[in-house]
């Protein structure tokens, strides 16, 4: 493509100007910035708050959160991150919508669900960006395996038989981890609302839970998937990635009072969070530097070796199969992964939609645009020297052969034959 081509196209044009504008304010905010390292640190451009407060679930996807911490990226921005390790999911909500954090990791559908009132108190919500994609799993129990339910076509077929009932877990009612959950069971046939009995099990206690029997499977992020594995409890019966590839997962959420009255704050963190991603997947040293930092105490608390495998795609399912996985979770993906693509966020209100979680179809396009803050993050972005996708849409294919791509997203979560 030659140059006329390139600004020939309207998008194209648009992100160029946009790219030039804010890269000529960041090269202009204050006298001593580049020399310094800083972004946004001088004049009226400087962080309202130099502490941030970002709580986080023992997951291995709160490393971008914690990296930015521990590397001293935040500094680099005039801000100092403090992450707060959370119980569970519903506390995560609850400080985020008292204040007594300022952001957090947390579900992408987690922050939706409250949006729409339909996942606590309804409060306005922003997601500033993306933190990871992949790299959660669907794990059943060995006594789930010992009837020879190793897959999901096996799994519908025990179910159908209607021995007994099953129940799997998942995190939080409106959150990720239920809709690849709700998703996979509804691939093979099997309605998760009346077929089976589903329960909320914060993340660090679903191993725990399935080794006394309280339920027969569970989707949760890693390192849990790989942990029941390990202490020989159940086997991966799917990959989120293999459900959709590249999906969007947990993000960096706040309300939207926060971020209205702390704009600096939020883009200085947010391109600090940017640089923590770009680093860990920047080489297999810094990935096992990061596996090792979160598996201690203070974060995740586990075996070091239970995250590193798997953050480096080297995947065992429990039941002999071993492979080496180029879609693993991702917290930069050359900015694919942190970009808040409209079209995710759009995705999980036609999934609550689907299972009855909202009774009418949102404005879809309108709600998505009013949280996922592109403005913010596209600052973010060139502040840390970050390419902005062309597009705030994308387009693929799910484990079911639907195709999500933003455009009709009515028709969309009322086209799946398994709904409630």
């Amino acid at each position: 493509m030659d140059k006329n081509d390139f600004t020939a196209d309207p998008q194209r044009r648009e992100f160029m100007r946009r790219s030039m504008v804010l890269g000529g304010a960041a090269l202009t905010v204050g006298s001593g910035l580049m020399s310094s390292g800083g972004v946004w640190a001088a004049g009226s451009d400087a962080p309202e708050k130099k502490e941030v407060r970002i709580g986080f679930i023992p997951l291995t996807d709160c490393s971008s959160v914690v990296m930015a911490a521990v590397q001293k990226f935040d500094e680099k921005y005039g801000i100092k991150i403090i992450p707060t390790k959370e119980a569970s999911w519903a506390s995560v909500r609850d400080k985020l919508v008292n204040g007594e954090l300022d952001a957090a990791h947390v579900l992408y559908g987690l922050v939706y669900g409250v949006q729409m009132g339909i996942g606590g108190p309804k409060k306005d919500m922003n997601i500033l960006m993306t933190l990871n994609q992949n790299g959660q799993a669907i794990t059943l129990s060995n006594q789930l395996k010992d009837k020879g339910a190793t897959d999901g076509t096996k799994l519908a077929a025990l179910i159908a038989r209607k021995e007994r009932e099953y129940t799997f877990a998942q995190t939080f009612p409106t959150g990720t981890h239920a809709m690849w959950l709700y998703y996979w069971l509804a691939s093979h046939g099997i309605n998760p609302m009346k077929d089976t009995k589903i329960i909320t099990v914060p993340p660090p206690q679903m191993v725990a839970n399935m080794r006394v029997g309280n339920m027969d499977g569970y989707c949760v992020g890693e390192p849990w998937g790989n942990r029941a594995i390990v202490d020989n409890i159940g086997f991966t019966a799917v990959t989120t990635q293999d459900i959709w590839v590249d999906h969007p997962e947990k993000v960096l959420g706040t309300t939207a009072d926060w971020a209205n009255k702390y704009p600096n704050t939020a883009r200085a963190m947010t391109a600090a969070i940017i640089d923590a991603g770009r680093w860990i997947d920047a080489s297999l040293a810094n990935k096992q530097k990061t596996a090792e930092t979160v598996a201690q105490k203070a974060y995740v608390n586990t075996d070091a070796d239970v995250i590193v495998a798997r953050m480096l795609g080297r995947y065992a399912n429990g039941l002999g199969k071993t492979w080496d996985d180029k879609n693993a979770m991702k917290f930069f993906n050359d900015g694919n992964a942190t970009f808040p693509y409209l079209s995710d966020g759009m995705w999980f209100m036609t999934q609550h939609k689907r299972w009855g979680l909202l009774k009418d179809d949102p404005d879809y396009l309108a709600v998505a645009k009013k949280v996922n803050r592109i403005d913010i993050y596209t600052q973010a972005a060139t502040a840390a020297g970050v390419a902005v996708p062309k597009s705030d849409m994308r387009s693929h294919k799910l484990i079911d052969g639907t195709v999500w791509d933003g455009k009709d997203p009515k028709k969309y979560a009322a086209g799946f034959k398994i709904r409630a």
